[in-house]
């Protein structure tokens, strides 16, 4: 059976090939290269085309990328520099990244979402609604949600600093213990 969505942005109609249940697919070309990194908060696979990051995410979580057929690379400078970045930032010490990023995997709503959460600072947090109001669409706070929840860079695109309304703890591909963790990480300083 061919899976496919219709998808509607700005007029413009697209159809891209889909997971079943309408998941759809990330696009990474040209195929990147991997590695995987041992976090106090389990296991996550780092991916990086010639130049940027692309995939960042925590091994069985929501939505993620089957890296299984991509090679597997320590040497890589992106990854290399990924990896220092996310182990300073789980020992406390780093608190923004510099790390190059790639987001065009995504639609061109998704890319927009994502380039939003690049600015909610560490240490802080923000609503849907929020989130939606800044990108001046006020009333899109679904398709917000769900641009946030599939989001393939986690941490250094940081979607666990987005709640629900008042303050609610709300889904995070990652669990939401892994959420309250790095909320609580981000606290500390």
């Amino acid at each position: 059976m061919d899976n496919t969505l219709q998808d509607s942005i700005h007029g413009v109609e697209k159809v891209r090939k889909c997971h079943p249940y309408y998941n759809l697919t990330m696009q990474f070309t040209p195929l990147p290269v991997r590695c995987s990194l041992e976090s106090p908060l389990g296991k996550m696979t780092l991916a990086a085309n010639d130049n940027a990051l692309v995939w960042l995410g925590f091994d069985g979580q929501k939505h993620e990328e089957d890296t299984r057929h991509w090679r597997e690379s320590h040497a890589h400078p992106v990854l290399r520099l990924a990896r220092e970045q996310l182990q300073e930032y789980f020992a406390g010490g780093r608190r923004a990244f510099d790390v190059p990023l790639n987001l065009d995997c995504g639609t061109p709503f998704q890319q927009r979402v994502w380039q939003s959460l690049l600015g909610i600072t560490h240490g802080t947090t923000c609503s849907y609604g929020t989130l939606s109001a800044r990108m001046g669409q006020p009333r899109a706070v679904r398709a917000v949600g769900a641009a946030v929840g599939r989001n393939p860079i986690s941490i250094i695109v940081p979607c666990h600093r987005v709640l629900g309304a008042h303050g609610a703890l709300t889904g995070y591909a990652g669990g939401l213990e892994r959420k309250v963790a790095l909320l609580q990480l981000e606290s500390r300083d």
